[in-house]
């Protein structure tokens, strides 16, 4: 028997998620703000750092999809707490270590232990809100990240300015740590939605026939790629504004900050006109699916455009902080999705397997951009890494335009019919 919906409840969760994402995505973009100090220190080439950033997706993928299949069994609360506590703990050696071996096991282990983050927390905040309220607050956990973005652009330059770019991981630490205490005092498990379904009580649909489904696929592709391009402002975005486009480290921190600022609006805004069309009777193949594809095709417009012309600096900064804005509002569109589609007692697993693919990206970006940077003089190498997001982001909304389609793939999964059937999917299809 499920509660009725707790607004208030929900969003007191909402919010402490939201606070997790930000410090979630300052640990992330934490390398990638303290490249100059930290290659000029340590000596390190472009390639030596673009293989630690990317060391920290090596084992993520592995992890998040572990860590879905758990949330099916554990409380979520529990998974955030532990996972919060574990990246304050990994900050230390960041901060006291000049060995190129350490800081890439201490960024694998971080990647380990952050990977089923995003995943989790959706799948807890659903676990408060019910289908037709769920693209708000999912946008608010992916603003989460854009917060972290935002305050460790403008923190970051001016801690390492006062205190060396050691000092920046031992705040993140005290932040992690102050989280899990707060959340050990408000963190509950959902009460609403779907949250207290019995596990048994649920059919179980094979795997193979939800991850076959070109809904589901369109669905990771569309995240694959806006994916790519978060990791290329997460990894080479400062050091392209100091080193590419001439600009001084606090200065670059600030237009950094400007770029989050310019993304976070875009994203909100793409989102209530979702919920606007859903409540108009859009069906959520346009609402969802095909404006998502939109969005995506948009950023990788953008960033195409970038390489293409001659630009100033600051329209330069402006098409990448519209890019970013426009691919997020891919991440609180796609778990919808996938929700909608995917029986709440598999959720956890889809949204981790999800993650998890597009967290290849995170590996891939990094490196290749950087043996393009390697190769090329000036800003150019930067922009061309960023044409190549642009072009993977066009193909990738192409095809997704035309394959999504969400009560299809929900009629398809459910020709798998077991004797007792999830109530969620068979109120969607009553719907």
């Amino acid at each position: 028997m499920t509660r009725p919906y707790q607004p208030a409840k929900a969003w007191r969760i909402a919010l402490m998620l939201v606070a997790y994402m930000a410090i979630n995505f300052a640990d992330k973009i934490a390398v990638g703000l303290l490249a100059v100090p930290m290659m000029t220190e340590l000596n390190l080439s472009p390639t030596q750092f673009g293989l630690i950033a990317s060391s920290f997706f090596w084992l993520f993928a592995i992890a998040g999809i572990a860590g879905g299949f758990i949330a099916n069994r554990m409380a979520t609360t529990g998974m955030l707490l532990v996972m919060a506590f574990a990246w304050s703990l990994l900050q230390i050696p960041m901060a006291l270590s000049s060995s190129l071996a350490v800081l890439v096991i201490c960024r694998v282990l971080l990647g380990m232990a952050e990977g089923p983050a995003w995943p989790v927390a959706v799948h807890a905040c659903y676990k408060w809100f019910p289908n037709e309220r769920r693209e708000l607050p999912v946008a608010c956990l992916a603003q989460g990240g854009a917060i972290g973005l935002l305050l460790a652009g403008i923190g970051m330059p001016l801690i390492t300015a006062h205190a060396g770019w050691r000092a920046n991981f031992h705040v993140l630490a005290a932040l992690g740590l102050a989280w899990g205490l707060l959340w050990l005092l408000v963190g509950r498990e959902g009460e609403g939605a779907d949250a207290p379904k019995m596990e048994g009580a649920l059919p179980r649909i094979p795997y193979r026939r939800i991850l076959r489904q070109p809904t589901i696929v369109a669905c990771f592709l569309m995240k694959f790629v806006a994916y790519w391009g978060l990791a290329l402002i997460l990894t080479w975005l400062p050091v392209y504004l100091q080193r590419g486009l001439g600009y001084e480290s606090i200065a670059s921190g600030r237009l950094y900050a400007a770029v989050i600022a310019v993304g976070m609006p875009i994203s909100i805004v793409g989102s209530a006109l979702v919920r606007r069309m859903l409540a108009r009777g859009v069906s959520t193949r346009n609402a969802r699916g095909r404006f998502s594809a939109v969005m995506v095709a948009l950023g990788g417009a953008a960033f195409v455009t970038l390489w293409l012309a001659d630009w100033p600096p600051a329209v330069r900064v402006m098409l990448v902080g519209f890019t970013l804005g426009v691919s997020q509002v891919m991440y609180a569109i796609g778990p919808a999705l996938l929700a909608e589609v995917v029986p709440a007692s598999q959720r956890a697993p889809i949204l981790a397997i999800d993650n998890s693919i597009a967290s290849v990206a995170g590996v891939l970006a990094p490196v290749v951009t950087g043996f393009i940077v390697q190769g090329m003089s000036g800003s150019a190498g930067y922009e061309a890494g960023f044409a190549l997001c642009g072009a993977l982001m066009l193909l990738g909304a192409l095809w997704a335009a035309l394959v999504i389609d969400p009560a299809k793939a929900t009629r398809r999964i459910l020709e798998h019919r077991p004797e007792r059937q999830d109530p969620e999917l068979d109120g969607r299809m009553v719907a």
